[in-house]
């Protein structure tokens, strides 16, 4: 579904100006929200309430002004512990989380263990353990924090031992469904998984890492039943984001601190424009389980 230069730059025009002026004048939801990490504002948060030396920044979700346009993500944002400071040491009985470090190195709190943590950990962090995040190095660590909504009446189990790896642990492979130039490396699942490295979560269905050789994609498609975010790691390409009836995708340009939030049933995907010889591009996506409302006997 690829088109010709000059008619890709005009549909993207045009499809961010009928946003905007949707989100103005309040007449829909917006399939998309995007969110450039450098340009995120920190703002007060129970992660950094009573800490030293810790700020957040709210990509999406809690914290920020759209966030109700989320369902099941509860948050998705930056913490950052600076040298010799600490988080706040936080419970949510209703939230599971998930953790990624994404520079620096520290100490996890979690219950009445202390974890070290380094660069490209990930790790999960249940409902009703309280967790926080000590940073005894000189330099700052920075970890993006998703948490994902517990629905009501749902009954979870804590696992036995803390479910942490890194991610230089994990192989890339490829997925047929994907294409040829794209390589996977499939962190977490849920407890039923059998292919990723973790089987640990309920609601957030698939956390992953995406290696694009240059000039690569994922193919544009659409999940029918989960939220999905991607974060650009390294590199810039197009990040595809909706569609219209005429079967050309919304692309949009994307570069390294770009964050897309995708709703369920809208197309998405990423075409790199890296070249070769270059570093290949890099993204985090996580998805979670749509909050679809339970059907009356």
């Amino acid at each position: 579904m690829k088109t010709e230069s000059g008619a890709t730059v005009s549909a993207t025009s045009s499809a961010a100006l009928c946003l905007a002026v949707a989100l103005r004048l309040g007449a829909a939801d917006p399939t998309f929200l995007h969110r450039y990490l450098p340009d995120v504002e920190p703002r007060p948060d129970d992660l950094t309430k009573d800490g030293r030396s810790a700020s957040y920044r709210p990509i999406f979700g809690s914290g920020d002004a759209q966030a109700n346009q989320l369902k099941g993500i509860a948050r998705y944002g930056e913490l950052t512990v600076g040298a010799g400071g600490e988080s706040a040491l936080v419970l949510y009985p209703a939230e599971e989380q998930i953790y990624y470090v994404l520079v620096g190195s520290a100490t996890l709190l979690y219950g009445d263990q202390k974890t070290p943590l380094r660069k490209n950990d990930f790790l999960y962090l249940p409902p009703g353990v309280r967790h926080g995040i000590v940073n005894t190095s000189d330099s700052p660590v920075r970890l993006l924090v998703m948490g994902f909504k517990i629905p009501s009446g749902t009954a979870l189990t804590a696992p036995a031992k803390l479910m942490l790896a890194n991610a230089g642990e994990v192989p890339l492979v490829k997925l047929d469904s994907h294409g040829p130039t794209t390589q996977f490396k499939l962190l977490m699942g849920t407890t039923r998984s059998t292919r990723d490295k973790l089987a640990a979560a309920s609601q957030m269905t698939s956390l992953f890492l995406m290696d694009f050789a240059p000039g690569g994609t994922n193919i544009p498609h659409h999940h029918e039943m989960e939220e999905e975010i991607y974060y650009v790691l390294r590199g810039r390409g197009d990040m595809v984001a909706g569609g219209g009836a005429d079967g050309n995708e919304g692309r949009y340009p994307a570069r390294e601190g770009d964050a897309y939030f995708i709703r369920l049933n809208t197309t998405v995907g990423f075409y790199s424009a890296s070249k070769a010889g270059e570093e290949h591009d890099l993204i985090l996506v996580v998805r979670s389980s749509f909050p679809f409302p339970r059907m009356r006997q």
